[in-house]
């Protein structure tokens, strides 16, 4: 048997490391001044610097007119202004902290485009409650989704004709950029509003959805390979005796105390684990739990 500390010292070298290139989940925050959080390594995104628009909370209520505040990023160095087109970047399942430097970057260059990003409704700083409650989460969907992105991709253009003394009316060319889910919103948007796009990018486009789809698990334990899964599968179960009797100091470990629901911090170890096998980096996770066998620690927590 070894202690908690040991055990924390255990899974911190497997997990913690993944755990913290995640930003912080942030809900219901209001806007910053511009520049609050600029990156501190601006080669990795184009730009850091938050703006903030209202966003209808239900586009399919004809009487519930709430709204919450949605983030977005631009970045206009390369636009070839004012007739230029515009990329718009879908923003998936995640924290948008910014428009990353990558393949679309250089796309825009070339072409001489703007690009912009609005954050998925619930995700970062764009949720609109404090709470994850079921009655709140009836307002996550892709149907949603995309109809924010027509609501943005509206406001956007009359802020550019604004900024360029055009009449009302006028459009740039728009484009559409997505990979995974949000390559699927991609491909559904140019589809749903034809005219509010002239193509679409659809990376790796899920477009097929499988209700508890557990052969995404199977492959994600072949590929860790039999050592590397049974020690997975043993500090899911470690994890599990540890909710059970000590919820607060389990989620701790991990810096995620604030977590109420102990389904959501499963999930998050769980996708944690997955990601480096799906992304092409497993000895990240394996070799520390190799090497803590090597070394003769234990897995199992002393009661």
């Amino acid at each position: 048997m070894v202690s908690r500390a040991g055990f924390a010292s255990l899974l911190g070298a497997s997990f913690l490391l993944l755990l913290r290139s995640t930003e912080p989940l942030g809900f219901n925050h209001r806007p910053t001044t511009a520049g609050d959080e600029l990156s501190a390594a601006p080669s990795r995104y184009l730009t850091r610097e938050e703006r903030w628009m209202s966003q209808r909370l239900d586009h399919f209520s004809p009487t519930d007119h709430r709204q919450f505040k949605q983030r977005y990023f631009e970045f206009l160095d390369y636009h070839d202004d004012p007739n230029g087109p515009v990329f718009l970047r879908i923003c998936g399942e995640s924290s948008c902290d910014g428009l990353p430097n990558d393949y679309l970057a250089v796309i825009a260059k070339k072409f001489g485009a703007a690009v912009v990003t609005p954050e998925h409704r619930y995700y970062g700083k764009s949720s609109p409650f404090d709470s994850l409650t079921t009655d709140n989460l009836r307002f996550l969907s892709s149907k949603q989704a995309l109809f924010d992105l027509a609501v943005f991709r509206q406001y956007y253009q009359e802020k550019l004709n604004s900024q360029y003394n055009r009449s009302a009316g006028f459009d740039n060319p728009w484009f559409v950029f997505g990979v995974s889910y949000s390559g699927a919103l991609s491909a559904w948007f140019r589809l749903k509003f034809p005219h509010l796009t002239c193509g679409s990018l659809a990376s790796s486009g899920v477009v097929l959805a499988v209700y508890n789809f557990t052969d995404f698990d199977k492959q994600v334990g072949e590929s860790a390979g039999p050592q590397c899964k049974a020690a997975l599968q043993e500090i899911t179960r470690l994890v599990d005796e540890q909710l059970r009797s000590d919820s607060h100091s389990v989620k701790a470990l991990f810096g995620a105390d604030s977590l109420k629901n102990d389904g959501d911090f499963l999930f998050l170890l769980a996708d944690a684990a997955a990601t480096t096998f799906q992304y092409g980096n497993p000895d990240a996770l394996c070799s520390p739990l190799a090497n803590a066998k090597k070394k003769g620690e234990s897995l199992v927590v002393s009661n």
